[in-house]
C-alpha cells in the first residue's frame, strides 16, 4: 500500500502542474469566464491540500497500523474522487488530456479507496 501512496504522490504532483499549465492554456486560448476561473484555480488548489494532507494520513496510518488515520484518509479519498469527477466532467473547459489525466487519477483512488478499506479491516480484526 506504501507503493501506492507514493505512486499517487508522485502521479498528483504531475497532474497538478499538468492541470495548472492547461488551465493557463484555456484561459488564453479560449474565452473563459472569469469567475470560472477563479472556481477551478481555488478547486485544484484545495485538491492539492486535500491530497497532501489525505497522502500523509494514509502513509501514517498504514506505517503504524492505526485505523482512524486511515479512515480519515479513506474520507478524504471520497473528496478527492469528488474533485477528480469535478475536473473529468464538470470544468468550464475540458480537453481530452484533462478527461486523461483526471480518469487516471480517478482510477487511483479507487483503487487507494479498496485497499484502505481491506487494511482497515485487518487492523480491526
Amino acid at each position: 500500500m506504501k507503493v501506492l501512496f507514493c505512486l499517487s504522490g508522485a502521479y498528483y504532483a504531475l497532474y497538478f502542474l499538468a492541470t495548472l499549465l492547461m488551465i493557463t492554456y484555456k484561459s488564453q486560448v479560449f474565452s473563459y469566464p472569469h469567475p470560472y476561473l477563479v472556481l477551478d484555480l481555488t478547486l485544484l488548489l484545495l485538491m492539492g491540500i486535500l491530497e497532501v494532507t489525505r497522502l500523509y494520513l494514509g502513509t501514517k496510518g498504514n506505517l503504524t497500523e492505526a485505523e482512524v488515520p486511515l479512515a480519515i484518509s479513506l474520507a478524504l479519498t471520497a473528496g478527492g474522487a469528488l474533485l477528480s469527477t469535478y475536473f473529468l466532467l464538470w470544468q468550464t473547459l475540458v480537453l481530452r488530456a484533462d478527461s486523461i489525466l483526471s480518469a487516471t487519477l480517478l482510477a487511483l483512488h479507487g483503487l487507494e479507496a479498496i485497499l484502505q478499506l481491506v487494511a482497515i479491516a485487518a487492523f480491526v480484526s
